[in-house]
């Protein structure tokens, strides 16, 4: 097992990390949570080199997503130890926003009333991992909470992300399924992403 300083220093920043989830009043994200810094503190200790990567995404909503939000876009930063040549995991977050739609309501005798939706962002907090299947292409998975930093009473959820796509030594392209499980239903969207590794 490879150890170092930087395990070391990794190793207390899940502390400090698990020590904030204890006030955590969701038991089951905070379960999920503890679960995720788990793989990563493994993913320090048997890391062999690490990678910053940042970029931004597009996407268009689905579901019964696609009939309140027009549009989807957003930035993403991530953290990724080599476990091994082919597998990697680490950590990521951002900021992912979802613009409102204007939606046309027609009511008998009365016309038409316009409701304006209003726009959704969220700051993911997740696990990551991506394996390479090929020299260019991958196979990739984000799990985690998104916290809701909208206008209004909206609370976070679950948050996840498979995805596939193509890379080279500085650049990745990929196609993912973004989704975010709130109250009553999910947020999701197909998304186009582009990140450059450091």
């Amino acid at each position: 097992m490879y150890f170092n300083n930087k395990f070391i220093k990794y190793f207390f920043i899940s502390l400090k990390f698990l020590n904030l989830l204890n006030n955590f009043n969701k038991n089951k994200m905070k379960k999920l949570i503890l679960s995720i810094a788990a793989v990563l503190t493994f993913g320090f200790a048997n890391a062999q080199d690490a990678a910053f990567k940042a970029g931004i995404h597009v996407g268009l909503p689905i579901g019964d997503a696609g009939e309140f939000y027009s549009f989807n876009a957003g930035v993403d930063v991530a953290y990724m130890w080599a476990v091994s040549d082919e597998f990697k995991v680490g950590a990521t977050t951002g900021y992912s926003y979802f613009a409102g739609k204007t939606i046309d309501t027609v009511i008998p005798f009365f016309g038409t009333i316009k409701t304006e939706i209003p726009a959704a962002g969220f700051i993911p907090l997740a696990g990551s991992a991506q394996y390479s299947v090929s020299e260019n292409l991958f196979l990739g998975a984000d799990l985690g909470y998104a916290l809701y930093v909208g206008d209004g009473n909206s609370d976070g959820g679950l948050y996840y992300q498979p995805k596939f796509g193509y890379q080279t030594d500085k650049v990745e392209a990929y196609v993912g399924y973004r989704g975010i499980s709130v109250e009553g239903g999910s947020i999701a969207s197909i998304a186009l992403g582009f990140n450059y590794k450091f």
